[in-house]
């Protein structure tokens, strides 16, 4: 994308990436219907483009074994006439290549055995999203503020634990805030760090037919008026961390001392660096130790 030398962009412009979860294990149980759901969506990613002609809005679709970019303003004319009367570009661009995305991603998950709620693959969206930014930056020293929003309904997957860890510090050290809205029964473990580490906004929203609600008073707001209002802050943040023999969710376990990794067994020698552990590397530590020590490595 080629930046534009009109266009002056101030400390309110916006450029939000929406990834948007499509798994069909989760909106077949899920209360609110995927319809509804994407309704509000569509209404919220509206009134971000109404409230300055400058701010720019990417959706990316996450299902359970692809993502992809589905919708990009900057390649929709500024004011999109209406097709066929009814519906404006906006709307049906992006319901047609979602339409695809999730056709694609069903014939994907056919050959995949699922048991229960399979996990959507957020670790692969956000590289897309920072990949997507980082790629802003580059066109130039005036761009918009960037940040993430992840409408997540879909189960935390542990064995996505490393990459999603990976984008999160990508995301702090790039300064781009990871704004969380999850959708599904249970809180989001690694959407929580996220937003605490990168200084987003977490929220699980109680009512979902307000959703729109939800979405327009707490999520529209650009990073500049964040400074003078009091979004939600949540009341814990689990740290919890994910082992990495067995990809399970762990209070305690074992860590290598060179390369960090986490065990929630003792082993004799590290998978990820081939250290050979002693009776002092062996000791039982918190896997909630290495958040500490991971920014700082």
């Amino acid at each position: 994308m080629a930046p534009v030398p009109s266009k002056l962009y101030s400390d309110d412009v916006s450029l939000l990436v929406v990834l948007l979860d499509t798994n069909p294990f989760f909106w077949s149980t899920a209360s609110l219907p995927f319809s509804k759901f994407l309704s509000h969506v569509l209404a919220f990613l509206n009134s971000i483009l109404l409230i300055n002609q400058l701010n720019q809005v990417v959706v990316i679709a996450t299902g359970c074994n692809s993502c992809n970019f589905i919708f990009d303003s900057s390649s929709v004319p500024a004011n999109p006439n209406l097709e066929n009367g009814r519906m404006p570009a906006l709307c049906s661009n992006l319901l047609q290549k979602l339409e695809e995305f999730v056709t694609g991603d069903e014939k994907l998950s056919k050959e995949v055995l699922a048991a229960g709620i399979g996990s959507s693959l957020l670790s692969g969206s956000l590289s897309m999203a920072l990949c997507y930014i980082q790629r802003v930056f580059r066109t130039g020293p005036l761009h918009p503020q960037p940040r993430i929003l992840c409408l997540q309904g879909s189960p935390d997957g542990p064995e996505q634990y490393v990459a999603v860890m990976n984008a999160i510090f990508s995301a702090q050290r790039s300064m781009v805030p990871i704004d969380s809205c999850v959708i599904g029964a249970q809180h989001s473990a690694f959407l929580q760090q996220a937003s605490y580490i990168t200084g987003g906004v977490y929220l699980k929203p109680q009512q979902l037919d307000g959703l729109f609600q939800y979405l327009s008073t707490v999520f529209a707001t650009d990073l500049h008026s964040r400074r003078f209002l009091q979004l939600p802050k949540p009341a814990g943040v689990d740290f919890r961390a994910s082992c990495f023999c067995h990809k399970n969710t762990i209070d305690m376990g074992y860590i290598c001392s060179v390369c960090l990794s986490i065990f929630c067994k003792h082993h004799k020698k590290c998978s990820t660096c081939g250290s050979v552990f002693g009776q002092a590397q062996s000791d039982g530590n918190s896997a909630t130790d290495r958040k500490r020590k991971t920014p700082e490595t």
